[in-house]
């Protein structure tokens, strides 16, 4: 079973999504997945927003304080990864990305704003760091573009090393693009 990461409550969290390891040349996603993900979230964010509710503390146990709609903004790693000092898609990237795209050309998600949202490991200087994740970003809302995504509904941002997602801050697994959905 293939998992995929999200933050809810800026707390990291597993999702399984029911999918079987892929074969070699197979997406790691499939669009399907990526509408109800979002689909979800965007429910969420409107109830969110219709109830002027944004924020909430609860003390006590996770079953005491149940995740409400506003705190539930999901990131979704994309699989974007990228060779060392490279902001260069692999075909595998490609193929991933080719299943976001027909997501957010689904009629759920038309119109949406997603941002894109490049990281790095920590090799190198922040500043050089800084200026790959955004290239990597940017490669990927080139690449999104390219296959008929509206730029307008794509925002891309670079965060360097400062936001690992391995342990291990030199870890390739650092080297990603993920996504999520604005307000």
């Amino acid at each position: 079973m293939r998992s995929f990461e999200f933050a809810a409550c800026g707390v990291t969290a597993i999702v399984a999504l029911g999918l079987a390891m892929p074969a070699a040349a197979d997406p790691a996603y499939k669009a399907d997945r990526i509408i109800d993900l979002f689909v979800t979230d965007a429910a969420a964010a409107a109830a969110a927003k219709a109830s002027g509710k944004t924020r909430s503390i609860c003390y006590g146990t996770t079953a005491d304080c149940p995740v409400r709609p506003a705190e539930s903004m999901a990131t979704f790693n994309l699989l974007v990864n990228f060779e060392f000092d490279s902001d260069k898609l692999t075909p595998a990237a490609k193929e991933n990305l080719d299943q976001f795209a027909r997501a957010l050309q689904d009629a759920r998600l038309k119109g949406l704003k997603f941002e894109i949202d490049g990281h790095t490991d920590a090799t190198g200087a922040e500043q050089y760091n800084v200026g790959l994740s955004e290239r990597r970003a940017a490669s990927v809302v080139a690449y999104l573009v390219a296959q008929g995504i509206s730029a307008r509904e794509l925002v891309a941002k670079g965060f360097g090393k400062s936001k690992p997602i391995a342990i291990d801050p030199f870890s390739p697994e650092n080297r990603r693009v993920e996504t999520h959905l604005l307000e």
